[in-house]
């Protein structure tokens, strides 16, 4: 059984050397990607520099732990360290968004919350998958992003090329 599974990628240090690099992991681990455009955004949380942020679609039979333990791979492969802060720079965070439309709290929270909270999710959400429905909300994403306060979080998307290798 295959699930279909949306992931955020940021960064904000090297961005666009560690998305790359997280882009080329995620290739070779699930195959085709269904890319996002990507987002310039200010850190949330924090002061620090801004992120680049973007969201990817997969399709996978790993389950959700596998998906979570393989992310955190690609991340400390990827200078992240173990134990970092959560609102600190980063070279790479890799955020499970969805696994098909399961609600859960264990090994993870799915749908993450950061979703309808943060710019620099939903609307990379809406571009790629407008029409999927929220688990929770049981709104389209585009819906959603619609009635986002788009004042509230400055995003720009900005030119950024990745080609599988």
């Amino acid at each position: 059984m295959t699930a279909r599974v949306f992931i955020s990628l940021g960064s904000n240090i090297e961005p666009e050397r560690y998305l790359k690099a997280a882009l080329s992991e995620l290739s070779y681990h699930f195959g085709e990607l269904t890319l996002s455009s990507v987002y310039d955004s200010e850190a949330v949380g924090f002061d620090g520099s801004n992120f680049l942020n973007m969201v990817v679609a997969v399709d996978t039979s790993l389950s959700i732990a596998e998906v979570v333990a393989l992310f955190k791979r690609i991340e400390r492969a990827n200078g992240r360290q173990v134990g970092a802060k959560k609102f600190a720079p980063r070279t790479l965070d890799l955020d499970l968004l969805l696994y098909d439309d399961v609600v859960t709290q264990v090994p993870v929270e799915l749908p993450r919350a950061e979703i309808t909270k943060n710019a620099f999710v939903l609307w990379p959400m809406a571009e790629i998958a407008p029409e999927l429905v929220h688990p929770l909300s049981e709104r389209s994403y585009q819906s959603l992003w619609d009635d986002y306060d788009k004042s509230s979080q400055q995003l720009c998307p900005v030119p950024f090329t990745w080609t599988p290798s």
